[in-house]
């Protein structure tokens, strides 16, 4: 019960009113990554009305959202109509957090949307103005409904560095420690695996990304307030305060000036190719043309034994997507197998680790050396490949347990392959900071149209308001001042990587002496690296007196077979292959080799290699009267040829006799 006092004209006197609180209106906040907005209940009213309330206050069409209690998004409010607000401890003036929920993920948003669509039919009479409710029935227990969002797995490298204290142990000082070898001091304690003197004295410019959060999740606190944060340089919409921009804007939703840091962690700490042959097969494209290439790299990240707490992205093989290139640029195009060369690297246990590119000038072609056109005179990167390295480091976001949004950085590495000082190849690695990556996501940063070491940060217009952005360098006079970052010089976005090779080669994938003996590479269109069906003959020519499991063992013969679908669809009969490759089992490879499949293929090549053979032995095929006056229909994918083909238009095979 509440006590209100009211006064009484007619007598001029004050009289105290005693009002339930059941029929005061509590103003609940709402706070969501769209602003903060309010609204009005009642305590009698259901956790189901309430629910309706926030989708209209927000302006929602669904119900795809989650309230909870905490601001880590714990103590989910559950949409339920026998369960009033008041049951559930909510005050005037609480504060509740909105969690889009985006799509049927799990198996509590299932039931959200089964139930939501039996409740509309149901309902629909008595509620017109009003959306249903996402809750299943109420009998339905709390336990079952736990909010779990859909978020990927940590990669398995992540886990394993998370169960590792990282200490970095040192022996026993001869001349300084006093005490016995059971003993410990000072001296010769372990360090943390952030330790500068540590990390100079292995010229490691940059600790782990484990060992900064070490450093984060150390000391008394043990990490309980740490939450990482993306950048943001976007205005928080949903202020009501003013108009929205370009008529308002206000300090609470105007995000702060930014001042570029260099970042002291790195995500990935190595990158290693397994063997010299990944790299020479993807220059013999240079080679051959001269001009450029851009590929992406395919491998795993395991835990770097030379750096504290590191991680090494391991590549296995490059794959070069669509593309058009000449002496001085590379424009990539759409690639409509993306989608299949992320499914058949997920099966030989691979991903996306990073991309490659060359920027290789010929000097002197007797000698073989290059032009160096890269160092700290001119550029590392450029900002049109600063800005490029952003965007898939955005695309493929690194999953991370202590943000706030379960994402934060990225593992996903560059490498330019150039000239060094001594006009010889060599590889070079970088990652762009989080901040480039926060610039480039927000369409911040723009190159420079004749300078490409600087990029330029855009200025605000109507349709975007742009931060501020600064950096900090020395004067003529020594002196450190601040400058605004319009241009931008690029090395403050970046983070050195190392690029290297094993002393001891390695192999996920069977190597060939002769560059000649691979199978072509795909989307090199140019004679003699073309993917076919003649290419595939010749292959399995030259490389019958191998065993099968070597034969196969070759990613880009791999993707080959299975984007194969007008001639012979081998995609659903692969797996057991790629399995067999991936743990390297003769006996499964061997098994799968007398399938129909493969002894199909191998009908339709013999058939292709007898009408190869042929017609290298004459010059003019005989056509009988009877056909020249008809077209001819192929027997193996039903086209329909001219009646002068000797072979299909569009499998390629033969033209066989009725």
């Amino acid at each position: 019960m509440a006590n209100y006092i009211e006064l009484d004209v007619k007598s001029n006197a004050w009289n105290v009113i005693i009002v339930p609180n059941e029929t005061r209106q509590s103003v609940l906040r709402i706070q969501s990554a769209d602003g903060t907005k309010r609204v009005e209940t009642e305590p009698a009213a259901t956790a189901r009305n309430l629910y309706e309330l926030v989708r209209t206050a927000y302006g929602f069409d669904h119900f795809d959202f989650a309230l909870f209690r905490e601001r880590n998004f714990t103590k989910e409010i559950v949409s339920s109509g026998s369960q009033d607000v008041k049951d559930i401890g909510l005050k005037h003036g609480d504060m509740l957090y909105l969690r889009l929920v985006e799509g049927p993920s799990t198996s509590k948003a299932a039931e959200r949307s089964a139930s939501a669509s039996s409740l509309a039919s149901s309902n629909s009479s008595s509620i017109s103005n009003v959306a249903f409710s996402r809750e299943a029935t109420p009998s339905t227990s709390a336990k079952s409904l736990s909010v779990v969002p859909q978020l990927p797995k940590e990669d398995t490298v992540d886990v394993e560095l998370y169960n590792q204290d990282g200490r970095i142990k040192r022996n026993r000082d001869e001349k300084l420690c006093r005490h016995n070898s059971n003993g410990c001091c000072v001296h010769c304690s372990p360090l943390e695996p952030w330790d500068e003197n540590y990390l100079k004295e292995q010229k490691i410019k940059h600790f782990s990304f484990h060992s900064y959060l070490k450093k984060l999740t150390s000391g008394a606190t043990r990490g309980k307030f740490v939450a990482l944060e993306d950048l943001n340089c976007k205005i928080k919409s949903g202020c009501r305060d003013h108009p929205p921009w370009p008529k308002g804007i206000c300090s609470k939703c105007q995000p702060s000036a930014i001042t570029l840091n260099r970042q002291p962690y790195r995500h990935v700490d190595n990158v290693m190719f397994e063997n010299t042959g990944i790299v020479e097969r993807f220059l013999n494209y240079w080679r051959t043309t001269g001009h450029q290439r851009i590929g992406f790299l395919f491998g795993t990240y395991e835990i770097h034994p030379d750096v504290p707490l590191g991680i090494r992205a391991r590549v296995a093989a490059i794959y070069e997507p669509p593309q058009e290139s000449n002496r001085d640029s590379i424009r990539l195009l759409d690639d409509a197998n993306d989608g299949d060369v992320d499914e058949l690297a997920k099966a030989l246990g691979l991903q996306r680790v990073g991309w490659i590119f060359t920027d290789l000038l010929s000097e002197n072609l007797a000698s073989g050396t290059v032009k160096h056109v890269r160092n700290i005179k001119t550029h590392f990167l450029t900002a049109q490949e600063c800005i490029l390295a952003g965007h898939l480091q955005n695309k493929y976001p690194n999953r991370c347990q202590h943000a706030s949004n379960g994402y934060f950085g990225s593992k996903f590495v560059t490498v330019c392959v150039t000239g060094d000082d001594k006009k010889q190849v060599h590889m070079e690695g970088y990652a762009v900071s989080g901040q480039c990556m926060a610039l480039v996501r927000d369409n911040c940063l723009i190159p420079t149209k004749d300078a490409p070491e600087l990029g330029y940060i855009r200025e605000s217009t109507d349709k975007q308001y742009v931060p501020d952005v600064y950096y900090k360098e020395k004067d003529v006079y020594g002196n450190e001042v601040q400058r605004l970052g319009r241009p931008l010089p690029v090395e403050y976005l970046l983070v050195d990587v190392p690029a290297s090779t094993p002393l001891v080669p390695l192999y996920t994938f069977h190597e060939r002496k002769d560059a000649k003996e691979y199978f072509p590479v795909e989307n090199r269109l140019i004679d003699g690296h073309i993917q076919d069906f003649s290419a595939l003959a010749d292959y399995l020519a030259k490389s019958r007196s191998m065993p099968f499991l070597e034969t196969v063992s070759d990613f880009h013969l791999l993707l080959y077979l299975y984007r194969m679908e007008d001639m012979l669809p081998m995609k659903p009969q692969l797996g057991p292959l790629l399995e067999a490759v991936r743990s390297k089992d003769k006996a499964k490879a061997n098994e799968w080799k007398t399938r129909e499949v493969w002894k199909t293929l191998e009908e339709l090549i013999a058939a292709s290699s007898h009408h190869e053979d042929s017609s290298m032995s004459n010059d003019v095929e005989f056509v009988p009267s009877g056909d020249a006056e008809q077209n001819w229909i192929c027997t193996y994918c039903t086209f329909i040829n001219s009646r002068e083909l000797p072979a299909c238009e569009i499998c390629n095979l033969p033209r066989t006799r009725q």
